[in-house]
């Protein structure tokens, strides 16, 4: 039987609920107390899941804590994990790491000297889809990738967000923090890390409209760039062109596209778990589809429509598996994959596409990481109910 590790949650907004369904899919956590800077969203969120609402001071003393989750907006993230840090508990937050490189480098310092855990979603790259993708790359079905494109663009989150200026707001907004982790996270995943970055950005409209919710009609305004088109350099050779968006409307390009010298595939939605993986290795042939809905993190358990313009209607989602990956390799006192290297990378990726597109240079990537290891049928096994 799983050694069950009590987690206390900072952070009670809309993705909380996420990680509460994850307690039917995982086997060594239970969130069992509840905090938030706005106490009715902690009394509201204790009530709903009959757990213990507290003050964040007393979630942060409390010793029978192991684990905080982080579940703050992301200018909260660095502050958060650090007092958790402090206070001797392992972290693991939503992503990204922290909204500048040089907080998420002192967090893992921090970390390291105090031989805690920090983790970091996405742990999308964790699913089905993905982790097809990998294995298919690894046997190089598709040979050694040269190029690749990759895109998300949708037309922000005003239309469906009570509060959306965060993420239109001068410091920690725009697609690059909103999105850019799941692909580049996934991209790492796939290729291993990145070397240099070339970037523009522009800004799409200077004001916006809230869509919904008691401001409904207000407009506020855009303190940051929207749209960001970028060329990323990886160790290994190969080069992608990724493009991050808040100003387009619908489009129908693939969410990832890899090109190699023996064939093209395409990788399904970084933001997701599941989805095909489809090949094609020679010209006007039909694409093989490698389906992932039997594999334990790739089946579908999403059937209602959801809220978000950028996700399917159904979908696989186990986020939780990051923190319940943690968790095992707290106990067998291993690497655990969404560790805190490979999000510093990957904020390291954040930080140098913003730089470049500021200073309209190349700049080269400050921190790598090693490429995550294949996630194995007996390691997810052990932590699923």
């Amino acid at each position: 039987m799983a050694k069950v590790f009590n987690v206390g949650l900072i952070g009670c907004g809309h993705i909380a609920e996420t990680y509460f369904r994850a307690h039917k899919y995982f086997n060594n956590f239970k969130i069992t107390k509840c905090a938030d800077i706005n106490q009715n969203a902690a009394n509201k969120c204790a009530k709903i899941n009959k757990i213990k609402a507290v003050t964040i001071k007393e979630l942060l003393s409390d010793t029978g804590i192991k684990i905080i989750l982080n579940l703050t907006i992301p200018a909260a993230h660095y502050e958060v994990a650090k007092q958790a840090l402090l206070n001797g508990k392992h972290v693991y937050s939503e992503k990204p790491l922290a909204i500048n490189f040089q907080d998420g480098k002192k967090l893992i310092k921090l970390a390291k000297k105090k031989k805690l855990y920090v983790g970091n979603a996405p742990d999308t790259f964790l699913g089905g889809g993905s982790q097809k993708s990998r294995d298919l790359l690894d046997k190089k079905v598709i040979g050694k990738v040269i190029f690749g494109n990759a895109i998300f663009a949708y037309p922000g989150i005003q239309s469906y967000h009570p509060n959306p200026e965060s993420w239109f707001a001068k410091k920690g907004g725009g697609p690059v923090v909103d999105m850019g982790p799941y692909y580049l996270t996934a991209l790492v995943n796939l290729l291993g890390p990145a070397k240099e970055v070339l970037s523009q950005s522009e800004k799409g409209k200077e004001t916006r409209v809230i869509g919904i919710g008691p401001k409904k009609g207000k407009k506020f305004k855009v303190m940051c760039p929207t749209t960001y088109f970028s060329t990323i350099k990886f160790l290994n050779g190969t080069v992608i062109r990724l493009t991050l968006s808040f100003d387009v409307i619908s489009h129908l390009r693939n969410h990832i596209e890899l090109y190699g010298d023996k064939g093209s595939m395409i990788v399904p939605d970084p933001n997701m778990f599941g989805g095909s993986v489809l090949i094609s290795k020679k010209l006007g042939s039909t694409w093989k589809n490698f389906k992932t809905n039997k594999m334990t993190l790739g089946k579908i358990n999403i059937k209602s429509q959801s809220s978000r313009a950028n996700e399917s209607p159904t979908n696989a989602n186990y986020r939780g598996v990051g923190l319940s990956e943690m968790i095992k390799a707290i106990q067998t006192k291993k690497i655990h994959k969404c560790n805190g290297d490979l999000s510093l990378h990957v904020l390291s990726i954040i930080d140098s596409i913003h730089k470049s597109a500021r200073k309209r240079k190349k700049q080269k990537i400050s921190y790598l990481c090693k490429r995550p290891t294949i996630f194995t049928k007996q390691e997810i096994k052990s932590i699923i109910r």
